[in-house]
Order: structure tokens, then sequence, then C-alpha cells
């Protein structure tokens, strides 16, 4: 993680100031309309796109009359995600209408889930950090509060589309509506790292689960740490008031803040002796920039948002047959999939990591695999070749154009020697842009590899005639293998580098030193 101000401090030696971090994760779900109306949803892939207070209805809008429906696609994807979190789901739930103003909220108030959300209870384990923050090899449970289902609000912009300054702000209503889960966690976390771990894995859960697409760019996903620190001085226990950090939307802006509040409320604390009260929370912003947070207010306690159930909504009851048949929609989660390929297909953590990132190079590594090739070199192919040619096409490795078949024809021929390693790399590249055969495709750009003994024979005699290798003939004679390196170049250079050097160097060893 690049420094933020906050390394420019330091807590002094003489206090043990221990983080504690629970976390607030709203995740937009990518149904085709919105939570409770049937107009387009921002967070689905098609309306990416859309033009400012284009996907309003008068629903979004809070017109007089108007009547919610609940989108039964949003509560089937929270029960997902709930699941995977091993979530205990409430067989009974209901909608609270959450009062407040704010000029992206139509109607002055969301409507939310307050004493019966729809998932509650659950946990997960993370790969835990040592003292240094380094990953080990056992892991940490982080105990889920809840995962309560709500609608988003809308998106104030503070400056013109394009990037024009503009002396206000402007209103944008596509948002407003959104289906969205807030998974809310114990304050598990000691670290920042540990933050950032829960997140990349809810993120990756999320993916394969198929319920947002979390781009983070996008504000699919948006993480809220709230924040204090335990100080331990002189034998005497200090909580410092707790902190809310309000809709970070990067892995690098949740890092940062985390370690900037931790050496911050230190220093506020031994500046003001403040400590952790009734009415003392407050919500800071992030300043990305700079590197540091900036109050924003004081924080509301529950009753201040004066929740009641909502009227127009009925409440909603899960029944066995339709949680049954929910589950059974559960794919293999991404961390069960990293256990698997570290345990049984022997890959190293960071190749794991890489494969499992994005759902649909995941889903693509499994299909090379199970044409029967060794998962350690397809997974080393597609992440050197592969990641290569994703990032010249600006795409996923699963979307280059190479198809599984092709990569196993592509080792069989390493395996067979009839190509080298920087021909197979050129082949693969080849193979991105046509569904014929690896082998046709060698053959056609002449990336074989001569194996031909009388060939072969043909190129060393010509290098072995030439003056100029004479010294280095001399050397192999004597043993000193090293000089087969310049013999070698010259059969490449003369054979257009389709020699195959495994057997140059044989017949040279043989025809040397025997």
């Amino acid at each position: 993680m690049p420094p933020t101000t906050a390394t420019t401090h330091c807590i002094p030696q003489d206090i043990n100031a221990q983080l504690c971090v629970g976390l607030e994760v709203h995740v937009e779900l990518a149904t085709r309309s919105k939570m409770f109306t049937n107009a387009p949803n921002l967070a689905h892939h098609h309306h990416y796109d859309a033009e400012p207070n284009t996907l309003c209805d008068p629903v979004v809008l809070g017109m007089p009359g108007v009547l919610p429906v609940i989108n039964q696609d949003a509560v089937e994807k929270s029960i997902l995600v709930g699941l995977a979190l091993d979530c205990q789901i409430n067989r009974f739930t209901k909608w609270d209408r959450k009062s407040y103003f704010y000029p992206d909220l139509p109607k002055n108030y969301q409507i939310s889930q307050y004493d019966k959300p729809l998932c509650f209870g659950g946990s997960i384990d993370i790969p835990a950090h040592d003292e240094t923050d380094t990953p080990s090899d056992t892991t940490k449970k982080i105990r889920i509060i809840r995962a309560h289902l709500e609608e988003d609000a809308g998106k104030l912009l503070h400056e013109a589309p394009g990037g024009k300054k503009i002396d206000h702000s402007i209103v944008d209503l596509n948002r407003a509506g959104t289906p969205l889960l807030e998974i809310v966690t114990h304050p598990d976390f000691t670290s920042a790292d540990q933050a950032l771990a829960f997140c990349e894995m809810l993120r990756n859960i999320c993916r394969f689960l198929g319920v947002s697409e979390c781009v983070m760019q996008r504000g699919h996903i948006r993480f809220e740490p709230n924040i204090n620190v335990i100080i331990e001085r002189a034998g005497q226990i200090h909580k410092t008031p707790i902190v809310e950090i309000k809709n970070l939307n990067s892995f690098k802006a949740l890092h940062g803040a985390i370690e900037y509040e931790h050496v911050r409320q230190v220093e506020q604390w031994l500046e003001t002796g403040q400590v952790m009260s009734s009415g003392s929370k407050s919500t800071r912003g992030w300043d990305d920039e700079h590197g540091v947070t900036t109050l924003q207010r004081e924080k509301e306690d529950a009753h201040d948002y004066r929740y009641f159930p909502d009227p127009d909504l009925l409440p909603v009851t899960i029944s066995d047959e339709w949680l049954e048949t929910i589950q059974k929609q559960m794919p293999q989660l991404p961390h069960d999939r990293l256990r698997k390929y570290v345990r049984d297909y022997h890959l190293p953590n960071k190749q794991a990591n890489a494969l499992i990132a994005e759902r649909e190079v995941c889903y693509f590594f499994e299909e090379v695999v199970s044409e029967g090739v060794d998962p350690k070199r397809s997974a080393a192919m597609l992440l050197n070749s592969g990641a290569k040619r994703a990032n010249e096409q600006n795409c996923l490795i699963s979307d280059i154009g190479i198809q599984p078949k092709q990569i196993k024809q592509i080792i069989e021929l390493l395996d067979e020697d009839k190509i080298g390693s920087n021909a197979a790399d050129e082949l693969f590249g080849l193979c991105c842009n046509s569904k014929s055969d690896a082998e046709q495709l060698a053959q056609q750009h002449g990336l074989l590899q001569v194996s031909d003994h009388g060939a072969l024979n043909d190129y060393i005699n010509q290098v072995l005639e030439n003056p100029k290798m004479t010294k280095a003939v001399e050397d192999i004679r004597n043993g000193k293998n090293q000089a087969i390196g310049a013999l070698i170049g010259q059969v490449m250079k003369l054979s257009k580098g389709q020699a195959n050097p495994k057997l140059v160097t044989e017949i040279i060893k043989n025809k040397l030193q025997s």
C-alpha cells in the first residue's frame, strides 16, 4: 500500500493502541429492475451508461399515491449472499421506513429493514495476519451481525458531465431505488490488512454468486469502516469514540482510511482526552488526494431515524421450499476453490488468488484442467501468455479468444519437443485469433522444431567448420560445456530458429566429447 499522511506520525512507545474495526459493506445487486419498482436498475450491465435521471418512474420519485412492489430476485440474491456467509435466514422479515432528509433521497425516507433483517448471525474465515500483518497459514473468524436489504439513494454530482467545474451540485436519481444489500460485521478486525482481506473475499463471493458485478468505480460495492482504538497506558484502558468513514469505493481508500484513523485517534486522545460515550460517534470522509479523513457530522443514533414498519409493504415469509430452491443455486465459493487449488493442484497461493479474482477466468482455468492438462502448467500458461494478451486487449483472460483444447495442444507440442518455449508463446497468440488446431497453426507459421537428425547434422557441421568457432570447439572437447551455447546459437541462426536445441546439444556433445 502506498504511504498515507498517517505514516508521517507515530504512536508514542509507551502507548499500546489496539485498533478495533467493524465494517458495513453496501453491495448493489445486479437485478434487471429496482428494489420496489420495475424501473431499470443502474447496477445491471445493460444500463451502465444511462443518461442522468433517465432510470426513474413515479415510485422512484416518491410521487403521491404510488405503491412499492417487492423485487423477488433481489430477495433471492440477498439470501444467497447470506448463505455464503453462513448466516441464518429470517423466515419472517419485514420492511421499515428510515426517515432522513438528503437532496438525493426523493421520498425523504429510505425503505430498509430494522429489527427483522433478512440474514443474521453468520461468520466467515479470512486469512490471518501475524503481528507484522504478514499473511499466515491460519485463519481468523469474522462474525456477521446482519445482512439486510434496502434501497439505495441517488447521487450528487459536484461537477458537470465531462469534468467541467460548477458552483452547485447536480442530483442524479438513476441510482435511487437500486436494491442494496448491507452486510454488517462485528468489530473483529484489528488491522487494515484484515479488513482488506475480508472485503476482497466478499467481493469475490458476490461475483461468483452472480448477485453483483462489484465494479468499485461504479459504486457497486462501497465500504464504511467503524473505527476506534483501545488505548492502554500506565495500566489504564481508554476507548476512543467510534468514527464511521463514509462511502469508500476502493481498496486503497479503505486501507488508507483505517491506517490514518488509527494514528489520528490516538493523537486526538492525547490532545483532548476524549473517550467513548453516548452521542460521541461521528462520521468522516476520506480525502484520497491528501490521504486524510475529514469531519462530516456527528452520527445519529437509531432513534433519530424514526424507524417504523412500512405500511405499503407486506412482510415476507421464507418457506422451506423457497429456501431449498435458492440453496440449489449455490456454486462452489471462491475461498473453497482457493483451498482446492493450493491443496489439490499444488498451486502457489499467489497464482491461486490470481485465478479466483475473476469468476470467468476461474471457470476458464477449470475448463482447461478438465481437458486433462496439468493444473500447474495450465495456471502458468494462463497467467503468463494469457495475461499478456489480456493486458494488450484490455479484457479478461477468458475473453482473449483461445480455446481450452488449444491450450492442451500447445502443452502437448511442448512435451513432444515439437516446439520450444518461445514458439509456444507465439503459438498461444496465434490461437487467440484462430480456431484451428495448434499444430496446424505451428506448421503454417514455421514454429515446429526441426528434429530430423540429418538436417541437424548439416547445420551443426557447417558451424563446426566455421573458423570463428574453433576456440569454442576446442573448449567443448576439453570439457567446458558452457561453450556449447555459442554453437547452439549459430545452429539456431542457420535453421531460422527451428532447430530442436535439446537434440542439437546432444549431437554436439556426441561429436566432440565421445
